[in-house]
């Protein structure tokens, strides 16, 4: 199936620019939305964990975090090795999590308008085994 790269990609990037609009009041963009979604989703977490999983450097991770902390939405807290970085989210840092969760869903919502149930949950199932194979040839992750 030639150009299905071509078709993704033309889909991502407008939806990107959704989403920034719609984390913007936040203060928030999607790359640092990206970090607040994984610590809510997996708990407190290291800097090597969050930075594992986008496939991103750990200095571009370290830059999001201190910008969230500055927004007082995510704290470090201790963790067993005092060189490991832990952060968790805030109170505040929860709350703007639920607020912005709705917003995605309602997007998601909207951008899934017209297609079938059965689709949806194909797609679903594919996109992350398109990324895990990217990921096991050496793929780099999202830097958005």
């Amino acid at each position: 199936m030639e150009g299905i790269f071509r078709q993704y990609l033309a889909v991502y990037r407008p939806l990107i620019t959704r989403l920034n609009q719609l984390l913007e009041p936040h203060g928030l963009s999607y790359s640092l939305w990206q970090v607040i979604f994984y610590i809510e989703r997996e708990g407190p977490s290291t800097l090597v964990e969050i930075s594992n999983y986008y496939g991103v450097e750990k200095p571009s991770i370290t830059r999001r975090v201190h910008r969230l902390e500055e927004q007082d939405l995510v704290e470090q807290i201790p963790g067993k090795d005092r060189r490991v970085k832990v952060i968790r989210l805030t109170e505040a840092g929860a709350s703007v999590y639920r607020e912005c969760r709705e917003k995605i869903s309602g997007l998601e919502r909207e951008v899934m308008e017209g297609i079938g149930q059965g689709e949806q949950e194909l797609l679903h199932r594919l996109l992350p085994e398109v990324r895990k194979n990217l990921m096991r040839k050496g793929g780099a992750g999202d830097e958005a």
